[in-house]
């Protein structure tokens, strides 16, 4: 069976003017069954309906923070680096996406990127506005959980079968407001959401943990790869 084309948004370094990725978001993909490729940052229509249409699926993945302004708002002093060009692309991308009912799996940034895509908004700095009740941004190694997260109904659970996840965390930004197409599907021990999908969608899931991290020996996040490759027709 051929492998499905998982586009994955790149990476941006502006200090390198470098764009890059992470090898654990096209390893993962790679382990089960997928060819991921690496998108150029560019926000030309023309190249952004081609990946569209080559792609049967997409991985966005964490980064920088995005625009406040997304959301109606104006930058904290503790809200973090934001790259436009990224906005840019992303969301005109994740726009197409929707619209061809692609396969999609959101990480870290990529669910918060969903969650204001679709009128949405997030808190800038969880310490600052939501509380450190749960640790959400864990000193390395990346690739050991650091909280629990409740699984509530919905398609998660029922992939797992199970009610709750050990998940790693590496974030400072989160849902504030969750984007009226969207269902949650995973709350952290402090209710944050870390989990939703869209159920109108063939396939549009995101989490806010870094399963990249994990999925090498943890069956749970390498199923999260595994379902997108799955919704993309790949045996895996």
């Amino acid at each position: 069976m051929r492998r499905p084309i998982i586009g994955v948004v790149p990476l941006v370094d502006p200090e390198r003017e470098s764009d890059w990725m992470l090898p654990g978001y096209l390893k993962g993909l790679e382990a089960v069954g997928a060819l991921p490729v690496m998108l150029p940052l560019t926000q030309a229509a023309e190249l952004l309906d081609e990946m569209t249409a080559l792609c049967s699926g997409f991985l966005f993945p964490g980064g920088q923070d995005m625009d406040p302004a997304l959301y109606g708002e104006a930058p904290i002093p503790a809200c973090g680096e934001r790259v436009q060009e990224r906005d840019g692309m992303e969301l005109a991308l994740l726009e197409r996406v929707l619209a061809a009912d692609k396969p999609l799996l959101g990480i870290c940034r990529g669910l918060q990127l969903l969650n204001v895509a679709l009128g949405g908004s997030l808190y800038q700095d969880l310490p600052s506005q939501w509380g450190e009740a749960v640790c959400h941004r864990q000193a390395p190694p990346y690739d050991q959980p650091s909280h629990p997260v409740a699984l509530t109904e919905g398609p998660l659970r029922a992939l797992l079968g199970r009610e709750e996840l050990a998940v790693n965390s590496c974030h400072h930004q989160g849902i504030r407001a969750l984007a009226a197409p969207l269902r949650p599907m995973a709350r952290a021990g402090d209710g944050l959401i870390e989990a939703v999908y869209h159920p109108e969608k063939t396939f549009v899931w995101a989490v806010q943990w870094h399963p990249e991290w994990l999925y090498p020996h943890s069956g749970a996040n390498a199923a999260l790869f595994q379902a997108l490759v799955s919704a993309c027709g790949g045996a895996g």
